[in-house]
């Protein structure tokens, strides 16, 4: 079965960025919930000398109603998806509540908004910086599957991932600095550089492909047909099984040495740690629902929302796992399958983003990471 959903969703008017709250978590007290396998540590807000060992704590987490966090340009900048309230409502009954979603460059520190796209009547999200922060793929999409575009962020301008020979892009995500991959409506997998320059990959040309992901040489994929994550050698021509099972996303790590797998197993989820080829796999969470997954540019720290059954009651939070302890903290409680996570560079904030069925909101968390005596 695909589990492939895109969701379509009208939100609530609102133009001014607005920090709705900021709180504190210093240390503390440390309610810890065991698991099979595992170790939770929940942060609480009674002081308590911290346990030895790696630690997480929490600074202070400030809120951003109505505004999708997509990734951090540097230290204090972000790209950000939001209604806007200069353009006329959407022309679509279904959506004429609502306002188009433009995008912009906000400046955490300041408050600063820069349009980067402005649209009428259609929304704009769905973004992700390539790795050297020089381009922005992007979505544009009203009701229906949305188009993809790639932005330079110096000039602005942007291009299509569409036409001859793919028809149009079902996916895209980077592959490194200057090309893209992903799925193609004309079935198979798709390259395209930041030039424009877009081709079918004759490796990989035939089926409705779901996950398309490539590391060096290697393409990770799965098909609406075979949810099982493969991989194909482009030097060598062959496909291999990871065995893994049915798996719904991967995350290579920054380094692209290991890679973070989300995995299906009847009406559990879990999230999978291991190399390139599958081996050494080790579950890093396991709950009911698993969402917002991204790694630390240091590769030490994995966020990720979670739900899952702790003694019989349902447990909801943002986490961050510790890669050094191998434990995971929760920084955040009551979050409900994050849409997305990014991390600042130097891994001291986290951004995360929810849909609460009106709009996105997002929060940017304070990560204090130590190793105690």
């Amino acid at each position: 079965m695909n589990r492939r959903k895109i969701a379509i969703m009208a939100c609530v008017p609102a133009l001014l960025i607005t920090i709705t709250a900021c709180s504190g978590d210093n240390g503390g007290n440390r309610e810890v919930i065991r698991e099979p396998g595992k170790t939770i540590t929940v942060i609480d807000n009674e002081s308590k000398k911290p346990a030895a060992g790696p630690a997480i704590t929490v600074g202070g987490i400030k809120r951003y109603e109505k505004v999708e966090i997509f990734g951090w340009l540097d230290e204090d900048t972000v790209i950000v998806s939001k209604e806007n309230e200069s353009l006329a409502k959407m022309k679509l009954e279904e959506l004429a509540d609502s306002y188009p979603r433009s995008l912009y460059r906000v400046n955490l520190k300041t408050g600063e908004l820069v349009p980067l796209k402005e649209q009428e009547n259609v929304f704009l999200g769905g973004a992700s910086l390539s790795p050297d922060k020089k381009h922005l793929i992007y979505q544009e999409y009203t009701l229906g599957d949305p188009a993809y575009y790639v932005m330079n962020l110096e000039t602005l301008k942007s291009f299509g991932l569409a036409g001859e020979p793919i028809g149009g892009a079902m996916s895209a995500r980077w592959a490194d600095d200057g090309n893209i991959i992903g799925a193609s409506f004309a079935g198979g997998a798709y390259t395209a550089t930041t030039n424009g320059d877009i081709a079918a990959l004759d490796e990989l040309n035939e089926g409705a492909l779901i996950i398309v992901a490539k590391l060096g040489s290697s393409v990770y994929y799965n098909s609406n047909a075979d949810e099982a994550l493969k991989v194909l050698n482009l030097d060598t021509k062959e496909t291999k099984d990871m065995g893994l099972g049915s798996v719904s996303s991967v995350i290579p790590s920054p380094d692209g040495n290991q890679l973070l797998v989300k995995q299906y197993e009847g009406s559990r989820v879990k999230l999978v740690l291991c190399d390139l080829d599958g081996g050494n796999a080790k579950t890093i969470a396991e709950g009911a629902e698993l969402g917002g997954i991204s790694w630390s540019a240091d590769q030490r720290l994995i966020a990720y929302s979670m739900q899952a059954e702790v003694s019989g009651a349902t447990v909801k939070g943002l986490y961050v796992h510790d890669l050094l302890s191998d434990e995971a903290t929760r920084i955040a409680a009551d979050v409900e399958n994050a849409v997305s996570s990014s991390w600042s560079l130097s891994g001291n904030e986290l951004s995360y983003t929810v849909w609460n069925g009106n709009s996105y909101d997002s929060s940017v968390v304070e990560i204090h990471t130590s190793l105690q005596p």
